[in-house]
């Protein structure tokens, strides 16, 4: 049997009730459904950590890195020089063509 047979067989037979039955079942649906969504008492509402904070307890957990060339602090600076040093270590390859 689906749900929606189920739900209509239920509600047919709600129908037959007095009025007076049917506002006590509706009274005990609604009782129930409020105990069952009870809201979230605020020791056990623990609210979504700030990306920012999740980032730097993260790296906290790694601790330092190896800087290539720590003494360049300009980021620019820093990249050029990277490709200058990855420009001679394939100039051997260059002058075989």
């Amino acid at each position: 049997m689906n749900t929606t047979t189920l739900f209509e067989e239920v509600l047919a037979s709600a129908l037959k009730l007095t009025p007076k039955d049917r506002l006590q079942l509706v009274e005990q649906i609604n009782a129930s459904l409020e105990s069952e969504n009870e809201p979230v008492t605020a020791h056990e509402e623990q609210p979504e950590e700030h990306w920012g904070k999740s980032l730097n307890r993260l790296m906290d957990e790694i601790g330092t890195i190896e800087m290539k060339s720590p003494e360049i602090e300009d980021p620019v600076e820093w990249v050029k020089a990277q490709r200058r040093k990855r420009v001679k270590q394939l100039q051997p390859y260059r002058e075989e063509e």
